[in-house]
């Protein structure tokens, strides 16, 4: 009488379909293989940065990493297309939602705000409490971060006390490319309110350059009178160009 064999006849793929068949092995295998760890969301990129720092990566890879947090594909060309439409890594992150709608969705475009948002907010905790006048690189460079990359015209205001320390900054006009609105009433009517001793003005050029025009003149002198009449000092109007600053001070029109 032959013997039995306990050879296993079956085919691989027979054996693959069995353990495909029984239950819970599937469920046993991830439950004993431990927690899976998810992959990066950029993985080259995000290498480099832990090894060799976020420096060492450009504007575009700076902006990829920062979109593939968000988006789950395509960070590298939204990167790109966002680049291209408003040149640059600064610019891409002033910009407004409405802007960035045409790229991204809302939830994307206010953490890209966000970024932006800390950077100023840490060069504004620098001026508080501190002599806006004797800090005048510090002023300048808080400027320069928040109004040097806008599109539209905005006319700013710093109000300080009677140690030159600023108790508000308010933008109190938001324009076009080429014009904000102003009015010497309001600034007054402002100053007031929040009992400053001075001020300082200070507008943008979205076109770049940073050369007071007539019309700024003009409007700083009407603001300066009236102003004057209540105690109130202008130490000094700042315009904001693309790149550097001017002084009505330091030109001597004040």
């Amino acid at each position: 009488m032959p013997r039995p064999s306990h050879r296993n006849d079956a085919k691989p793929s027979q054996t693959a379909d069995l353990f495909a068949a029984a239950p819970g092995v599937g469920e046993m295998t991830a439950r004993y293989a431990g927690p899976s760890s998810p992959a990066p969301s950029n993985g080259t990129l995000g290498a480099r940065a832990a090894t060799g720092g976020l420096a060492g990566l450009s504007d575009a890879e700076a902006l990829e990493l920062l979109l593939s947090r968000s988006l789950a594909n395509g960070a590298r060309a939204t990167a790109g297309a966002l680049l291209a439409r408003f040149g640059c890594l600064r610019r891409v992150l002033t910009a407004d939602l409405a802007a960035l709608s045409a790229f991204v969705d809302t939830r994307v475009g206010i953490d890209l705000q966000l970024i932006y948002d800390a950077a100023r907010r840490l060069a504004a905790a620098e001026l508080p409490g501190r002599c806006v006048v004797s800090s005048w690189t510090a002023l300048i460079d808080y400027l320069k971060l928040t109004m040097a990359h806008c599109e539209r015209e905005a006319f700013r205001v710093l109000f300080l006390n009677k140690k030159n320390q600023l108790i508000a900054d308010e933008i109190l006009n938001h324009g076009t490319v080429d014009h904000a609105p102003v009015y010497p009433r309001e600034v007054v009517r402002r100053a007031l309110e929040v009992s400053a001793s001075a001020v300082i003005l200070v507008h943008n050029h979205p076109s770049g350059d940073q050369t007071p025009s007539s019309a700024d003149i003009e409007m700083t002198r009407k603001i300066i009178d009236a102003a004057r009449t209540l105690g109130i000092a202008v130490h000094d109007h700042v315009i904001v160009g693309r790149a550097e600053v001017a002084s009505f001070k330091a030109l001597g029109l004040i």
